[in-house]
């Protein structure tokens, strides 16, 4: 049996190149990961200041031929350049103006100027590769005078679910039959995250279709993830197929929800065979495949970001195994305080549903007592 840890690391290792890049519009680029340094090419701003007034008068986009001499002025709008030796703006409503002169109080040399360059300069990075854009990177893009950015393509993700217990929602089942949970989740999760889904349904227990359908989503996507069929069951034929049509490693990892599962490639993709319990599929993803899409996506970070909280009820754990138990986190008290959202089976898909956060209890901690300090990870 593996740690998470180890099995994190086996796979990102594993994952060498990222997407190839492509040039977008700026509109269509929120949330993609820029693919090079995006270096300024002119200062921002290129110059600027506030209002004022006297011996001439200055739009916005427009500039001033002469210089300004000491004791003159010049009526000046919000964004437009700061004429020749002028050095400070004069909100108009704090002067009066009688004509052409103008009457002005005591202010600091330089006030409401903007400096040439003091928001980013010419040559500098703006933005750094791998950074995920969002609205105020767009804005910082567009600033350049740039309309297009270079951007990782989404990583292609091929799904599916396995098993003639599953039904598609929508549709009669049969008696014993589950409807399909999982997909739904894993979509969502993996267009959460940057990914492109291929959703290709559900494959029934029969081992041809099985290595056909296997075979066709490894052609499609640069990532092929299924759910159910790692586990001992007698029609598990998944291990079987995937042994002869890729490489394939079956892991038990040290974790609970979920302990079953399987990485490797089929032809040029890599596999993700994930267990069919929702709570235990959802994690999985959560812990393996999310920073396997982020780190073909070209992103820096692959990890989210986690916090201590204190906990406001026991919770039970066994050692040698690291357990997320599904949680509330709030801030209360002048501090965060986490509970759990109460029974934490492994098909208990509302348990995700009603909680905020993953707690986080390593390998060798035991039980936890009211008032011990545990680890959170927001969703």
């Amino acid at each position: 049996m593996i740690s998470v840890q180890d099995g994190q690391n086996q796979i990102l290792r594993q994952l060498t190149a990222s997407t190839p890049p492509e040039l977008v519009a700026v509109t269509r680029a929120r949330e993609r990961v820029l693919a090079e340094d995006l270096l300024a090419s002119v200062d921002v701003p290129a110059a600027r200041a506030r209002e004022l007034d006297v011996v001439g008068e200055i739009m916005a986009g427009e500039t001033f031929a002469g210089t300004v001499a000491a004791g003159q002025t010049v009526r000046i709008m919000t964004g437009a350049p700061m004429p020749r030796g002028a050095d400070t703006v004069y909100p108009q409503e704090v002067v009066e103006r009688h004509g052409d002169r103008l009457r002005v109080g005591p202010i600091s040399k330089g006030s409401n100027v903007r400096k040439r360059g003091e928001d980013i300069q010419a040559g500098t990075v703006a933005i750094e590769r791998g950074t995920v854009l969002r609205p105020q990177e767009l804005g910082l893009v567009t600033s350049l005078g740039q309309w297009q950015v270079l951007v990782h393509r989404r990583p292609r993700v091929a799904l599916l679910s396995t098993g003639d217990e599953v039904a598609e929602p929508g549709t009669p089942r049969r008696a014993g039959q589950i409807y399909d949970a999982n997909r739904f989740t894993l979509r969502g999760s993996i267009e959460q995250c940057g990914g492109e889904v291929v959703d290709l349904g559900i494959v029934a227990d029969v081992r041809e279709e099985l290595r056909a359908r296997l075979l066709e989503a490894a052609g499609i996507g640069d990532m092929v993830v299924t759910s159910g069929g790692v586990s001992v069951g007698v029609l598990d034929f998944v291990k079987d197929v995937l042994d002869e049509i890729g490489a394939i490693d079956f892991w038990q990892v040290a974790m609970q929800p979920g302990r079953p599962l399987a990485f490797g490639r089929i032809g040029p993709a890599h596999f993700f065979g994930l267990p069919g319990n929702p709570v235990a599929s959802m994690l999985a993803f959560m812990l393996f495949v999310r920073p396997a899409i982020y780190k073909l996506a070209g992103r820096r970070r692959l990890f989210p970001e986690t916090a201590e909280a204190i906990a406001v009820e026991a919770m039970s754990k066994k050692k040698g195994r690291r357990e997320f138990k599904r949680g509330i986190v709030q801030w209360q008290n002048g501090r965060w305080e986490a509970r759990t959202t109460g029974p934490q089976g492994s098909g208990i898909l509302s348990s995700m549903a009603a909680g905020n956060c993953l707690i986080v209890l390593d390998e060798a901690r035991g039980d936890v007592a009211v008032g011990e300090t545990v680890l959170i990870e927001p969703f």
